[in-house]
């Protein structure tokens, strides 16, 4: 489970096909011995998701350490009249402010689950930097399309790169819980898609786009576009290595959002206002959420646009063009690193030069 924001482990799959464990989720074919609070002493396995609920019969919540000197704690599985029974999560805390076993009561619980969440964004923040770095190494352009479910990123997609071909290379990758229908709509554009489908989960995190990008040849100085999750929570948490979040607000949602969900804003560089073509048709106050975004991120720049008309696409594609150049600048600029043995003769010529 994704201790950051409670979603399922479900395994995760990468058009079609199962991956290896992502950030946050439990070790698996892992042995944990943990003592319950009256003394007793039970041993169980971490087992892939296909298996991961355990039963237990006894005890309440309790402690235990792994073998890494991490933390562990769980209510189990209890039985019920009639027999049926109810599964539980696990949480892990690292020894670093627990090398002693961690407080019990709603204190010590707190605290775990502080010390999880931050093992885990540290974790993803890792491997997106990497993702990052190699995007930088090949003159990548790369967004990260976040908003609520049926704002029209899909169809923003399939428009940009319709308005996009000819000037350089397109891919995409799509997060979604289930199917394949957007990425089969992404490549009847001809561009490159990789489907990444997240069962139980409610966002994309870097790992899983790691491992996406292992199924795409990247292209230098090329456009790539991150359709994450339907969901204006739990992304805004989760970097993927990207070069910007683009939050994508339709007019047919309310504007005051950006208040209602200020984590995904704040995490924002660029508002696209999509839909405009329904204003008539709707109550929207364009000024008042382009206000209430600027309020929990000051200077956000902000588009208005509709993906099934194309009004606003000009500025739109003149934003990511510049994107485009600025990346390619940045790889025709990156200075290779000395090589070891020169860098070893320039530090014994300083150090000669200080005696």
């Amino acid at each position: 489970m994704c201790t950051t924001c409670g979603c399922g482990n479900a395994r995760t799959h990468i058009d079609g096909k199962a991956m290896a464990e992502t950030v946050g989720s439990p070790s698996r074919g892992q042995a944990a011995s943990h003592s319950q609070s009256t003394g007793g002493r039970y041993r169980h396995a971490h087992v892939p998701a296909a298996e991961e609920t355990h039963v237990h019969a006894h005890g309440d919540e309790h402690i235990h350490q792994h073998a890494d000197g991490t933390w562990h704690s769980h209510a189990h599985e209890r039985r019920h009249a009639g027999g049926t029974w109810h599964s539980h999560g696990h949480e892990r805390q690292s020894t670093s402010e627990a090398q002693a076993a961690p407080e019990s009561g709603d204190a010590g619980r707190a605290l775990r689950t502080l010390q999880v969440e931050r093992d885990l964004l540290a974790k993803n923040d890792a491997i997106a930097a990497e993702n990052r770095r190699r995007l930088a190494d090949h003159g990548v352009f790369a967004l990260n399309l976040v908003s609520s479910p049926g704002s029209g990123k899909t169809t923003l997609l399939v428009r940009t790169i319709s308005a996009w071909k000819g000037r350089t290379p397109v891919a995409v990758i799509e997060g979604d819980q289930q199917t394949s229908r957007d990425a089969d709509r992404v490549r009847e554009t001809g561009a490159r898609a990789v489907q990444i489908n997240t069962g139980k989960g409610c966002h994309l995190d870097a790992q899983m786009v790691a491992n996406a990008l292992s199924q795409i040849a990247l292209d230098d100085d090329s456009l790539l576009l991150i359709e994450n999750v339907g969901n204006l929570v739990c992304p805004a948490a989760f970097d993927l290595g990207e070069a910007h979040k683009v939050v994508v607000l339709s007019v047919t949602e309310g504007d005051d959002k950006p208040l209602k969900y200020p984590d995904m804003f704040r995490a924002a560089d660029l508002l696209v206002l999509n839909k405009i073509d329904l204003l008539p048709y709707v109550d929207f106050d364009v000024p008042a959420a382009i206000d209430y975004a600027r309020r929990v991120r000051p200077g956000i720049e902000v588009m208005t646009l509709s993906a099934r008309t194309g009004e606003g696409f000009d500025d739109w594609l003149a934003w990511l063009a510049r994107g485009v150049a600025d990346a390619r600048l940045r790889r025709e600029h990156v200075v290779d690193p000395l090589p070891p043995d020169v860098v070893a003769f320039e530090s014994a010529i300083e150090l000669s030069r200080t005696l």
